[in-house]
């Protein structure tokens, strides 16, 4: 549309309606209609539309030229009713160059208005556009909720009112370019800023329009940066290796990943199965393709079947006409996760072990083989040869299974390398919750080192994040450590309370030192370790006619 046309359009407007107009928009009014003629871009068009509604007396509040290729104008009439519109409507259309006229419910600019106003309201940060003059011109939700204001009562407030020692339009001034991470203080809180100029296609200072103001609380920077950071460690970088034993087990973990068969990983719950399964699947060759996880304890047997291998067209009632893919079909070429693998019904780890060996299956109620090469990792938290021992677990799928197998041992195992994992969860709750970082305090540690941790590793997370939440004066305290008592394992197994007072000592003596000469396997350590001599050790080994590797005392103790 030539330029003329929106000139003359804005000369033309009547300036009582044009308010009005305005007036009607600031309440969200809607009293007017809105009409858009696709026309031909002539010049001359929009006066002979205008002329035809100066005919029938119809008011022009406002008019806006838009479409792909300026081929469609927008008008807002104030006095313009349905009757009259379907009278003009062929009239509009027997001018030359219109292709048509209907009704809309918005404006272009009302439209992008609206569309502006609900991203900057779904922003959970503050955002100002400032003038030249350093007045806001208009705010989000959060930014007036910052100032203590109304959304409609921001535009033309002092940014310097609420902002310490913060010029705005010299700094965009001076540099002329995007600045990121300013300080500011705005109402007494520190801010991390990120000024972004309004400028023209000229250079000169004198073009700028202002600025548009983003502010990050500086105290919650360190949640995002940990969120960021969580998302960029991935694979075996993800995984915490304090303890020498998990240590080991990564080890291997990076020896099995290249390899393409499958993968049995066991542990108790909560110690990472899946994230050492997603690991192995980055490392391996399959590491682009796409990793798909199944829990089969959490699920019934038919929904198993149709999430796992899918079903076809028409399957059953209430399945979809044109069936459903699987996740070994959408996973084709990568890797499947199959957690709680021991808890699968016997027709499925049919079907399974059918997969493992030919690489091809069946969707329910389809009769089409499909073939696909997919890697399988299973978890489990049960002992599977005793689940095959009992004939609950079939014992060809159960080797089909165990080609590779990985065993993640339990927290209370680990404890060697509890103190840097406390330290880890300790930092990444305080940037989750925004505190500062506390410290532990020594009966809380002391509670930590000494507790069985059935839910292992994500016990220990979310135990530690609630105390950071709890905790007052930066120190965690042990109260502020709640754990319950449940599933506490007896320390030394159980042994019979028979016979006298000196058969049940001379039981739990025997018990404590089994116990120990594992993780002290000479007479002198072991006595260091219970305070006595290396002597009263070797003679109470004796006594016990201990089976250990050494009945007799060794070199340490014949020094």
């Amino acid at each position: 549309m030539p330029v003329g046309i929106g000139r003359w359009l804005s000369h033309n407007r009547d300036d009582e309606s044009s308010a009005k107009a305005k007036k009607c928009r600031h309440f969200r009014i809607k009293p007017f209609m809105r009409i858009k003629v696709h026309c031909q871009n002539r010049i001359g068009i929009l006066r002979d539309i205008l002329n035809l509604l100066v005919e029938y007396g119809v008011n022009v509040a406002s008019g806006e030229v838009g479409g792909e290729h300026g081929n469609a104008i927008y008008l807002l009439c104030p006095n313009l009713i349905n009757l009259q519109f379907q009278t003009l409507q062929p009239k509009f259309e027997a001018i030359a160059g219109v292709f048509g006229v209907k009704r809309v419910g918005l404006m272009p600019s009302e439209r992008r208005h609206m569309e502006l106003n609900a991203l900057l309201g779904a922003l959970e940060f503050p955002v100002l556009s400032i003038d030249m003059s350093g007045s806001i011109v208009a705010a989000n939700r959060a930014a007036a909720q910052l100032l203590g204001v109304r959304v409609d009562e921001v535009p033309g407030i002092a940014l310097s009112r609420y902002a310490e020692d913060f010029d705005l339009p010299a700094l965009v001034r001076t540099h002329k370019s995007r600045i990121n991470g300013l300080r500011v203080k705005v109402r007494g809180d520190v801010f991390l800023a990120d000024i972004a100029p309004l400028q023209s296609q000229h250079d000169d200072s004198e073009a700028m329009a202002g600025a548009v103001l983003t502010l990050h609380r500086a105290d919650l920077i360190g949640e995002r940066i940990y969120h960021v950071r969580k998302q960029e460690l991935r694979g075996f970088d993800s995984i915490f290796q304090s303890s020498k034993v998990m240590a080991a087990v990564v080890r291997e973990a990076r020896r099995m990943a290249p390899l393409d068969a499958p993968l049995l990983i066991e542990g108790e719950t909560g110690t990472g199965k899946e994230l050492l399964a997603r690991a192995c699947h980055l490392a391996s060759p399959r590491g682009q393709s796409p990793l798909m996880a199944l829990n089969c304890a959490g699920l019934s047997e038919s929904m198993a079947e149709t999430e796992l291998f899918g079903y076809g067209p028409g399957a059953f009632e209430g399945a979809r006409a044109e069936g459903k893919l699987g996740l070994l079909e959408l996973t084709a070429g990568g890797t499947l996760f199959l957690d709680g693998v021991g808890e699968m019904s016997p027709r499925l780890q049919a079907k399974l072990l059918r997969f493992l060996q030919d690489g091809c299956f069946r969707r329910v109620g389809s009769d089409e083989e499909v073939y696909l090469d997919v890697r399988v990792m299973c978890a489990t938290q049960v002992d599977l040869s005793e689940l095959c021992a009992k004939g609950e677990f079939r014992q060809d799928l159960y080797h089909r299974l165990n080609v590779l197998s990985l065993h993640i041992p339990p927290l209370r195992d680990c404890l060697d390398g509890l103190p840097p994992l406390v330290d880890h969860f300790l930092d990444q709750a305080s940037r989750q919750i925004g505190c500062p970082l506390p410290k532990l305090s020594p009966a809380a540690m002391e509670r930590l080192s000494h507790y069985h941790w059935p839910g292992n590793v994500r016990q220990l997370e979310n135990a530690l994040f609630q105390a950071v939440s709890l905790c007052e004066g930066g120190v965690v305290k042990a109260e502020h450590i709640r754990l319950p008592d449940y599933g506490a394992r007896q320390p030394l197994g159980d042994f019979s309370l028979e016979g006298g007072l000196d058969e049940i000592v001379g039981r739990f003596e025997k018990a404590v030192l089994e116990q120990l000469y594992s993780q002290h396997p000479s007479s002198r350590q072991l006595g260091k370790r219970l305070g006595v001599s290396h002597t009263t050790i070797a003679n109470k080994l004796r006594a016990h006619q201990w089976a250990g590797e050494k009945s007799e005392p060794d070199s340490d103790d014949i020094k």
